[in-house]
C-alpha cells in the first residue's frame, strides 16, 4: 500500500522547508562550537541549542524521506 504522490506544489514547498532548516541546522552548528570553547558558558543554554539542533536533524530527516517515493517490495 503506497501513499499518495505529492503534488508540484507539495514537493517545492517540502523543498523549500528542508533549505530553511539546513540552514538554521547549519547556523546552530556553528553557535554550539563556539559556545563549546568558553568553559564559562551557560550549560543549560548549550545543551537547549544542542537540543534543537537533534529536534531539526530529525525533521529535516522526515522531510526527505516524504520526497523519496515508497518503493514496492
Amino acid at each position: 500500500m503506497g501513499t499518495i504522490p505529492l503534488t508540484e506544489e507539495e514537493r517545492l514547498e517540502i523543498e523549500h522547508r528542508i533549505a530553511v532548516l539546513e540552514l538554521e541546522h547549519g547556523e546552530l552548528d556553528d553557535i554550539i562550537a563556539r559556545l563549546a570553547e568558553n568553559p564559562t558558558q551557560d550549560q543549560l543554554q548549550l545543551r537547549r541549542l544542542k537540543k534543537r539542533k537533534l529536534f531539526l536533524k530529525d525533521t529535516l530527516a522526515r522531510l526527505r524521506d516524504k520526497l523519496i517515493p515508497d518503493i514496492l517490495a
